[in-house]
């Protein structure tokens, strides 16, 4: 059953993490109760991009830094900036990488690790700035590299310009608590590496083995520990019961994932198995399309469970941004999740 990371590359549907469109307001119809909640951030909007990845996975740490007493606020545009620099790099030398902002949750660790960070109050990119007007504009610059090449420094030196036009330019230093900090520092301080491990369960890998999942936007094949699915539902379960954040990546393309309504639900009636989870996700029914965080779980009227997401849509639904997807949703549509390794 295992397929090549390229031809499910080529046959993948890419879908956008960024809100869907057109979908009608609505009120919320469910009560909820509330098990565990975690402290968070207030909800941001990503608007048109697609760095979701890079909202879900620094709100988390986020939330992982305001449960021991802390407090940081990241920015998941500075990754962005970091990310198209880098792509646009390797395409002007090898000609064929494509240059999108598109990604998963582990690729927000690998950036901040190499790249630093800023705080969310430090770099914003510019009001009605285009992710991917930016990305094609990087792109046209690449190719020219690369059939007519510069020194790679003076390259390197046009891409930063181009980025600090176009999004706004990366400031070269952190200033916190009357402390300065280089954005390497700034990020050492609130992740360390290797601080957050991945989760996946599919039947087509090896359980309790590292695994490669065959992901469209996973282009730098980080892997995931393959456990079975009530296996990965008990850690999650017990990771946030600890008062532990989770990063959540996973299909959001069924009709019953409503932003507006603020409800991630199956059909009536259907549950979600092993065996059903994997053939849908052979099928490509189950997709890599959105990322969110996991801070908490709550029970409705009649003892169903749910997990409390925050999302990265804006504050416009009944739940002011929040979203409640019901354990069979998450059952069947997650793909991988992120937490602090060891809880």
């Amino acid at each position: 059953m295992r397929r090549s990371f390229l031809l499910f590359l080529l046959a993948a549907v890419i879908v956008s993490c960024s809100k869907k469109s057109g979908e009608p307001e609505a009120a919320a119809t469910r009560h909820f109760t509330h098990d565990v909640l975690l402290k968070t951030t207030p909800v941001k909007n990503q608007g048109s991009s697609d760095i979701c990845w890079a909202y879900a996975m620094l709100a988390t740490i986020e939330t992982e830094h305001l449960m021991q007493g802390d407090s940081v606020n990241l920015s998941a545009d500075y990754l962005a900036y970091m990310l198209l620099r880098e792509q646009t790099l390797r395409r002007a030398v090898i000609g064929s990488q494509p240059i999108s902002t598109r990604g998963t949750l582990p690729m927000a660790l690998r950036l901040m690790h190499r790249y630093g960070m800023e705080p969310y109050d430090t770099y914003r990119t510019k009001e009605g700035m285009s992710m991917k007007g930016v990305a094609r504009h990087l792109q046209l610059m690449a190719d020219d590299q690369y059939h007519h090449p510069a020194t790679l420094s003076e390259f390197d030196g046009a891409v930063v310009q181009t980025l600090d036009e176009m999004m706004g330019m990366v400031p070269h230093f952190v200033f916190m608590l009357s402390c300065e900090y280089t954005p390497g520092e700034f990020a050492r301080s609130v992740c360390r590496a290797h601080e957050y491990e991945g989760i996946t369960s599919f039947m087509h890998h090896t359980f309790y083995e590292e695994t490669d999942l065959e992901m469209a936007d996973n282009y730098y094949h980080d892997t995931f520990l393959n456990l079975p699915l009530d296996t990965l539902v008990s850690r999650v379960d017990s990771c946030l019961h600890r008062g532990h954040p989770v990063a959540w990546e996973g299909d959001t393309s069924e009709p019953g994932f409503s932003f507006a309504r603020g409800l991630a639900i199956l059909p009536d009636g259907e549950q979600a198995t092993a065996e059903r989870r994997q053939r849908a996700f052979d099928t490509r029914r189950t997709t890599d399309d959105h990322c969110m965080e996991i801070v908490g779980i709550a029970h409705d009227d009649k003892g169903g469970k749910w997990y409390i997401c925050k999302n990265s849509w804006g504050a416009g639904n009944p739940y002011r941004g929040f979203m409640y997807m019901s354990e069979q949703y998450f059952r069947m549509k997650t793909l991988v999740v992120m937490m602090p390794r060891g809880k």
